[in-house]
């Protein structure tokens, strides 16, 4: 079956390859934060940080042209030729994006890659913002380098089930937020988290973006890979159940979630940073250290509205769960709940394998009757009403 995709397979193999070197999300990662952070503290929380990105290692027109050479007129499969185009579209305006950073046309770029604020996703926002108390942190905090030896001992649980299950962890200087790039754990050498987060945080890094991307590399797509058009926001919802499933979705985590769903409603009505800060900080007692992590991630190279993608994102999974959407399908790589259809298919036809890695957050006690209360119906306001940090 394969060998009838040949083109089809060549071409996506090489889509990969661009959108490795493009790496969107690294290089709209500040290179700087932690000295923002400090001149931040400087000056009293009044001035407006300076954030500064990595020039880009690639040539924009150079990557167009090869992503347009590309023969997708040839793939037969019509189902695969849409997924191949729309991809090739989406790295386009990837590209678009990074060329505009730090202008005003970045934004626009933003909106078109993740999509804007619905009414209804706002008011969900404001509604978990008014509902869940502020709370101060009082657990105590852990280092980067505590947290990585958690990720090891995490990834070491994987490969005892899944012997060539790889451990790619890495501890750098030159990013500001926890991330996973192209399957790679990457820990900001400056950062704490707090030690009750630690658990919840590798079920959502390593436990669905990892094992997705483990999964995906297993499959002949390799877009399955790095995402399939649009993936990010049902990849980030389904990071998010895994923190719910386990029980730690806790208040605090939640208003975070709202509040950067806030924080991109008011980017997009023009407020810039020290209002967005301060709005967080005076409306809704965001702790200041959190409402600067929410403010940059929103301004950054002059405006993002990734962050609305992790609310909206478990919004719809709980829709689809209502619905009867399997989990299966969404665990086979990086896809989105549109992709279901075309990936049942490939699974019918035998063109992809059911996936390789099972997420342990699906195992973990309790998280099966997590899961059927939500296949029951159930809102993101009710991710709060549950009591989801029993």
């Amino acid at each position: 079956m394969t060998q009838q995709l040949g083109p089809a397979l060549d071409i996506d193999t090489r889509l990969t390859e661009i959108e490795r070197g493009v790496d969107l999300l690294l290089n709209t990662t500040p290179v700087n934060a932690a000295e923002a952070w400090a001149d931040f503290e400087r000056s009293d929380f009044r001035g407006v940080p300076t954030l500064r990105l990595r020039p880009l290692e690639f040539e924009p027109d150079l990557v167009r042209r090869d992503l347009y050479n590309l023969e997708i007129e040839n793939v037969a499969d019509p189902a695969l030729h849409t997924l191949l185009r729309t991809k090739r579209d989406e790295i386009a305006r990837q590209i678009t994006a990074l060329e505009d950073r730090d202008t005003s046309r970045f934004v626009h770029g933003s909106l078109q890659l993740y999509g804007g604020i619905t009414p209804s996703l706002a008011s969900a926002a404001h509604e978990l913002l008014a509902a869940i108390p502020p709370q101060s942190p009082t657990a105590p905090s852990v280092t980067a380098g505590a947290f990585a030896d958690a990720a090891r001992a995490e990834i070491d649980r994987y490969r005892a089930a899944y012997p060539d299950f790889p451990q790619h962890i890495d501890v750098r200087d030159d990013i500001s937020e926890l991330m996973v790039s192209f399957g790679r754990l990457l820990i900001p050498e400056d950062a704490t988290f707090r030690a009750d987060r630690v658990e919840p945080l590798l079920h959502h890094e390593v436990g669905t973006h990892v094992v997705t991307y483990q999964n995906g590399s297993r499959q002949p797509l390799k877009l399955l890979t790095i995402g399939l058009p649009g993936y990010d926001e049902t990849q980030e919802g389904l990071a998010v159940l895994a923190e719910y499933l386990t029980g730690g979705l806790d208040p605090r985590r939640l208003r975070v979630l709202a509040a950067r769903v806030v924080a991109v409603d008011k980017m997009l009505d023009g407020a810039e940073f020290l209002d967005i800060f301060e709005s967080l900080r005076a409306e809704h007692q965001i702790p200041r250290k959190t409402a600067w992590i929410i403010a940059i991630r929103v301004v950054v190279a002059g405006g993002s509205v990734k962050d609305a993608i992790y609310l909206r994102g478990i919004s719809r999974l709980l829709e689809a769960f209502a619905e009867g959407v399997s989990l299966d399908a969404l665990l086979v790589g990086k896809l989105a709940l549109d992709h279901i259809p075309l990936i049942q298919d490939l699974l019918d036809r035998g063109v992809l394998q059911p996936p390789w890695v099972r997420p342990r957050w699906l195992d973990v006690p309790g998280a099966q009757e997590r899961l059927d209360r939500l296949r029951a119906g159930a809102s993101v306001t009710d991710l709060y009403e549950s009591d989801v940090s029993a």
